[in-house]
């Protein structure tokens, strides 16, 4: 069984170069400049141009949503915003969680993607007690595909063209891990 609980709690968990510390208003101007970078609204499908005003009131109002875990990812030494990541959409009952994460474009590359999954998926399985974490990531994007299957996610399905990005269609694909199945996590 999951403990709903654990998503009211705002955790700080700690890598070896990064943190992922509770979403907060002190992030919404890095946060809104990563939303404005072309290619980061490209890997991300992002339609909406999000204003600060927007994001600063998602920040300043994440520490109260008690379904759902926004985490920003900084650097461990500088306190740098290196993007931000979350997980939602909790299905108790069966024991599942959808997840996204967004970086900022210095952050790609490095590795930095996969040590923040790893520890959201720490805490996913072993605190929230998931059973299931799934996400999209659009065919044209096999860095993150990649990124994804190391830290244990396989391709379950494809859904076709429903994203139309640029003036063509793509296709989205989902992808899961199980905690009983997991790679590159304590799990």
């Amino acid at each position: 069984m999951i403990d709903a609980t654990a998503l009211a709690e705002k955790p700080v968990l700690t890598g070896a170069r990064i943190r992922l510390v509770p979403l907060a208003i002190r992030h919404a101007a890095a946060f809104h400049a990563a939303c404005q970078d072309p290619e980061t609204r490209r890997l991300t499908g992002t339609h909406h141009d999000f204003t600060l005003a927007e994001l600063q009131a998602w920040c300043a109002g994440s520490a109260d949503r008690a379904d759902r875990l926004d985490l920003a990812i900084e650097d461990r030494e500088s306190g740098d915003f290196l993007g931000e990541l979350a997980l939602s959409q909790i299905d108790p009952p069966n024991a599942h969680g959808s997840f996204r994460i967004a970086l900022v474009p210095d952050a790609t590359g490095r590795g930095i993607g996969s040590e923040a999954i790893r520890l959201l998926l720490d805490h996913a399985f072993d605190r929230v007690g998931l059973h299931r974490v799934q996400l999209e990531v659009y065919d044209y994007n096999p860095r993150a595909r990649r990124a994804y299957e190391k830290c244990g996610f396989e391709v379950e399905g494809r859904m076709r063209e429903a994203l139309f990005w640029d003036g063509a269609w793509h296709d989205v694909l989902v992808m899961a891990v199980l905690r009983p199945g997991r790679a590159g996590g304590a799990g």
